[in-house]
């Protein structure tokens, strides 16, 4: 077995300008499997991090009805719960705030001073919103480090002023701290999509809107219980509470998170597809460039049969040519797919993890679109007649 290897691998480098161009297909189409897969991996683990973080790991309470606000009494009752880890208030509004005349689009987030523990907010400078700021209603805010760069050039913005539209005017607050939410990678690419946050307490746009309620509650539940079983129980609480059916809605994040996930992975199945199309592309080469092997070698096929070789070992002979050519593009192409992929993940920093099962995978594959494609021409390497072989040549 090894000599006929070998004798292939001298076979096939005969012709070098023509197995080199259809060592490329193959190199292509599987350098594009590994490389879509990885992005795959890398975008799915990426998003679900930054989602986790922005805490769509756990359940959002809105209510349904206007006659049943979320106020302080169903915040209490869900804190209580012994399956609650966290609960806190949230008020939200899609707004602009003004520097130096330049309007800027941010998402405008109420929030207690617990909100660093429900959501994955870290400190790049000045301090975080605290009790004091949420019994007085001050008007401070916290930045993300994003719009602190983006209006003022720098994150050291601590004690500058802004103005933010909120409850139908533009009042001015003193930034008391910068934070960067989550990881960042969402808004590194794609800031021009996704605004940028500034964070208030609560109870200063409850009083910018003359509203005691909340906008929404958010629940962050203790480790490893179940969501959808969190949700109904505190459906059910609510409503025993207020003495109506349908009256808040209960949002599963969690959910909502696996089914972007989904999509990603629905995503990544047709790029795939695009990368196996070009290994059968690369197939159809292989056959083409045996099929042409098999013409110019027709003097050496002849000889081989005058001499009694069976037609299993000519088989086998040029069909081994067809799965060394496959074997080493496959190689090259998991190579060069698994570098780029490494360096465009450091590029974004994101961490790529080893899949042992997807190389195999694609080896088998290419293994198989080898032989497929190369026991047509093995086979018809068999077919001429030893004596007219010779003649002919």
């Amino acid at each position: 077995m090894l000599d006929i290897i070998l004798g292939s691998m001298k076979i096939l480098f005969r012709q070098k300008g023509r197995t080199i161009l259809t060592l490329f297909g193959i190199v292509i189409g599987v350098a594009s499997v590994i490389i879509i897969n990885h992005i795959s991996q890398c975008g799915s683990n990426a998003l679900t991090n930054e989602v986790d973080t922005l805490g769509m790991g756990g359940l959002s309470i809105t209510q349904s009805d206007r006659s049943a606000p979320l106020t302080n009494q169903e915040l209490s009752s869900i804190q209580k719960l012994s399956y609650v880890d966290f609960a806190m208030p949230l008020m939200f509004e899609s707004t602009d705030v003004t520097v130096h005349d330049t309007h800027t689009p941010v998402f405008l987030w109420g929030i207690d001073k617990n909100a660093k523990d429900v959501i994955n907010i870290s400190l790049v400078s000045g301090r975080f919103l605290n009790a004091g700021d949420i019994s007085s209603y001050a008007k401070n805010c916290m930045v993300d480090q994003t719009l602190a760069e983006t209006c003022f050039g720098t994150d050291r913005v601590t004690g500058k002023k802004l103005l933010i539209r909120n409850g139908g005017s533009s009042l001015e607050y003193t930034i008391v701290g910068v934070i960067k939410t989550g990881s960042g990678i969402l808004q590194t690419m794609m800031g021009s999509f996704i605004p940028n946050f500034v964070y208030l307490p609560y109870s200063t746009m409850q009083n910018n809107a003359s509203s005691s309620n909340y906008t929404q509650i958010e629940v962050k539940l203790k480790d490893h219980y179940d969501h959808d079983r969190a949700g109904k129980e505190i459906l059910r609480m609510m409503d025993r509470n207020t003495g109506s059916k349908g009256a808040y809605t209960v949002t599963n994040l969690a959910r909502q998170k696996q089914g972007i996930r989904n999509i990603i992975e629905i995503f990544s199945i047709v790029l795939t597809c695009v990368g196996v199309i070009s290994l059968i592309v690369a197939g159809l080469n292989i056959m083409n460039m045996m099929l042409a092997s098999v013409k110019e070698r027709a003097k050496e096929i002849g000889i081989k049969k005058a001499l009694g070789a069976a037609k299993g070992h000519i088989i086998m002979e040029f069909l081994m040519e067809a799965v060394v050519l496959t074997v080493i593009g496959c190689l090259i192409g998991m190579a060069a797919g698994t570098v780029l992929s490494w360096i465009g993940a450091w590029l974004f920093g994101m961490t790529l993890t080893f899949q042992p099962e997807l190389y195999l995978i694609v080896l088998v594959f290419s293994l198989f679109i080898g032989i497929c494609f190369g026991i047509y021409p093995a086979w018809r390497a068999t077919k001429p007649n030893p004596v007219e072989a010779l003649r002919n040549t």
